[in-house]
């Protein structure tokens, strides 16, 4: 048992303890190449927040992690078999009522520990503030944490080498062996705008990648999967202990 992790805590050890901090893992239900299972994303969210809030508890921070949200935003994806789709307006409305408890119960800090590109919490958050202004509302996105180019060569978007190399050493069972795999070639869009970033329109998946991924998983490995889940989660600590200790009311300098 993980007192830290509520589905698999009690009530004994529960109701003594305000956590400071509440962690809500959010991910997606999606394919994942072939070679990757649909629930990749849940299982990283939830292996990352978990371990992170255990590193930063270690160092004198109150944190507590909520359940995995197992569905994202996959609008892009409407024809790819059984990929699953929250809206972002139902995404609020869950949210909102998960913040509503929190709040009651005078939790002030919560952080959604992102673990899926299609989610974007920024606007949620934004009209959320307004409904909970005492409290401090904040989304962390692991794959946007600098530096994972020190541990792969191919930095890939969804089911490359990244996200394999993960898997590999987080859940090996659930990995079929990389024959399997496509090698995650992507079309990029023909109007150069959309390319550089400054414009924006959401991708068609399956007529942007025949396999689902975009990254080659090829050189994937267990051992760099620990690697980075060595340097994410420590990154992630050290966020979660500075969140822990901060004054709300003091949070500029």
């Amino acid at each position: 048992m993980q007192s830290f992790v509520l589905e698999e805590t009690n009530w004994k050890e529960v109701r003594e303890k305000c956590p400071e901090v509440v962690v809500l893992p959010w991910g997606a239900t999606e394919a994942h190449n072939y070679h990757l299972p649909y629930g990749t994303d849940n299982f990283i969210a939830s292996r990352i927040a978990s371990q992170s809030a255990n590193l930063a508890i270690e160092k004198g921070a109150s944190v507590m992690v909520l359940p995995v949200v197992p569905f994202g935003v996959n609008t892009g994806q409407y024809d790819i078999r059984l990929d699953m789709n929250l809206n972002p307006s139902t995404q609020f409305l869950i949210l909102k009522d998960l913040l509503t408890v929190l709040n009651r119960q005078s939790v002030r800090k919560f952080v959604i520990m992102n673990a899926h590109g299609g989610n974007d919490f920024k606007q949620q958050i934004r009209e959320l503030n307004l409904l909970f202004p005492e409290m401090l509302l904040t989304q962390c996105n692991w794959f946007k944490i600098p530096g994972a180019e020190q541990f792969f060569e191919d930095m890939g978007e969804h089911a490359g080498e990244v996200e394999t190399s993960l898997m590999m050493f987080l859940y090996p069972d659930l990995v079929l062996p990389l024959e399997n795999a496509g090698d995650g070639h992507a079309k990029k869009f023909s109007i150069e705008a959309l390319n550089q970033g400054w414009a924006w329109a959401e991708r068609r998946w399956s007529s942007v990648t025949k396999d689902t991924g975009i990254g080659n998983p090829a050189l994937s490995t267990a051992e760099k999967g620990e690697r980075f889940f060595e340097y994410l989660t420590g990154k992630i600590a050290g966020f979660l202990v500075e969140l822990s200790s901060a004054d709300i009311n003091d949070l500029y300098r």
